[in-house]
């Protein structure tokens, strides 16, 4: 796999996998995230992942782009050697209609019923690309292809906190009460951004994720804290 790095301004270097989003790519990413976690690296701060790139902060006092690029490539030719321990996650969705307020126009965006919504999006398996846009909010990759729909024409406001959103092959559980232009199809009371300072989301990129359906009274029950 190709790679490029990109210096950003004077702190920072983008490492870019040449290659589409795929699971391979996510575990590259997820890899070389934690080879540099672990490689103590001096003026390191912080490295972001993303859906094809991982971002690299850096103290610029004590480092600079042409070492971090140099320990970069050093932690690529051992990736092999670290793989990230993935956790399959089981997540609560209710479909209830007062929870899924587009279900019925995916439906008839996809020319299936409601029911075949709901089974598709349950039979599939979500995979952890990264966390972006607001806190908490993370991408998962895995949408049937027969439930990619495109993203609404403009956003709708005040969409509840634990909506479960689709757009295009990816899908998320939102954490705030926020706008979105994606197409909301239950809610979930998982709590993904947590009060943890050493965990602070419940899901690690690379992980994977499977909806089970509950209903409305077993979304009440399991929704243990106020949003």
């Amino acid at each position: 796999m190709d790679m490029r790095f990109v210096p950003i301004a004077d702190h920072a270097l983008l490492i870019e996998f040449d290659a589409p989003a795929s699971d391979t790519v996510t575990q590259a990413v997820a890899s070389l995230d934690l080879a540099l976690g672990n490689a103590q690296i001096d003026g390191l701060i912080e490295t972001v992942p993303a859906i094809v790139n991982l971002l690299v902060s850096f103290d610029p006092l004590r480092t600079d782009h042409d070492k971090i690029t140099a320990a970069a490539k050093t932690c690529l030719s051992e990736r092999s050697n670290v793989t990230r321990n993935s956790t399959q996650h089981s997540v609560g969705i209710c479909y209830d209609p007062a929870f899924a307020t587009d279900l019925a126009a995916v439906a008839a965006a996809t020319g299936l019923s409601e029911d075949a919504v709901i089974n598709a999006h349950l039979g599939g398996e979500y995979s952890v690309l990264m966390y972006g846009f607001a806190p908490g909010y993370a991408y998962l990759r895995g949408v049937p292809e027969a439930l990619q729909v495109p993203r609404k024409p403009a956003a709708v406001r005040d969409v509840p906190a634990g909506s479960v959103v689709i757009a295009g092959p990816q899908c998320l559980i939102t954490t705030l009460t926020m706008p979105t232009g994606w197409s909301v199809i239950g809610r979930s009371p998982a709590q993904v951004l947590r009060d943890d300072p050493d965990k602070p989301f419940l899901f690690d990129t690379a992980d994977t994720v499977r909806f089970t359906r509950m209903s409305r009274d077993e979304f009440h029950a399991q929704s243990a804290t106020p949003r």
